[in-house]
């Protein structure tokens, strides 16, 4: 379908501010879906397309994660691959079913973290002192990102706040290097659930292109400063207001 060309610059502009939230904490794809909803795509044409900026998006986020040495990649691929699992398998109940109860459910479920992420902020912005090396796979982890990357297959949105907060509690990494985790992971399940939706025919490649020049835009200015020694802080106060932004809005707007 064709827009109006006043509503490309708007999905531009969308992009580029999902970008940065998604390289810093995650729900950045709550504002693309919105704003490419709101220019008139169904539901579901706007969560394929999504995907396509989603994939570009994390290409230029893991390579500016590297680039950094921030980016743990020997534990990163191992948890990669049960999330792509998942991812596969959400994607295609996706492309058949009405989201807006999960929708409902989930947002409960990101307000519920807030007591998580309240209970030691310290933890969270500082990581451990040996959350660095030898961060080990367990049972746990594959079985905790299978799920996840099962929702972030049906519908992306938010899927950066369950991974993130999973990341550190797991690992013990800060923010920081525990987005760098996530960006690679979601990279992996996005070119899975990009798959599916392309040959399901819920992909709209002109306004996805669109979005993901956005996207890739937020998500190159968002890595120039991942190092910066004051990020962690700000990423957990994005973190929380992220939160409660995704959380009210799932529960009383699905």
């Amino acid at each position: 379908m064709d827009l109006e060309w006043y509503y490309y610059p708007l999905i531009l502009i969308a992009g580029f501010f999902a970008g940065v939230i998604n390289m810093y904490a995650g729900g950045g794809s709550l504002i693309a879906l919105s704003a490419m909803i709101f220019a008139g795509l169904p539901a579901g044409l706007a969560n394929g397309t999504n995907r396509v900026a989603i994939f570009l998006q994390n290409i230029i986020g893991v390579r500016g994660y590297h680039e950094k040495e921030l980016l743990d990649f020997n534990y990163a691929w191992k948890v990669a691959i049960p999330g792509m699992i998942g991812s596969a398998i959400g994607a295609s109940i996706s492309v058949s079913m009405n989201e807006e109860v999960l929708r409902r459910v989930i947002g409960g479920i990101m307000l519920g973290m807030l007591v998580v992420l309240f209970i030691n902020p310290k933890r969270l912005i500082e990581g451990k002192e040996d959350s660095n090396d030898g961060v080990k796979v367990t049972t746990r982890d594959i079985i905790l990102f299978f799920f996840i990357g099962l929702y972030g297959g049906f519908l992306q949105a938010g899927i950066g706040i369950f991974l993130l907060l999973s990341l550190v509690l797991s690992t013990g990494y800060n923010l920081i290097r525990a987005n760098a985790v996530k960006v690679f992971m979601i990279l992996c399940q996005s070119a899975v659930a990009l798959a599916i939706f392309a040959y399901n025919g819920q992909v709209n490649w002109v306004i996805g292109l669109v979005l993901a020049a956005g996207n890739m835009s937020g998500a190159w200015v968002a890595t120039r400063f991942a190092d910066h020694p004051s990020m962690a802080q700000w990423a957990y106060y994005l973190l929380v207001g992220v939160i409660i932004f995704s959380g009210v809005r799932l529960v009383l707007f699905p």
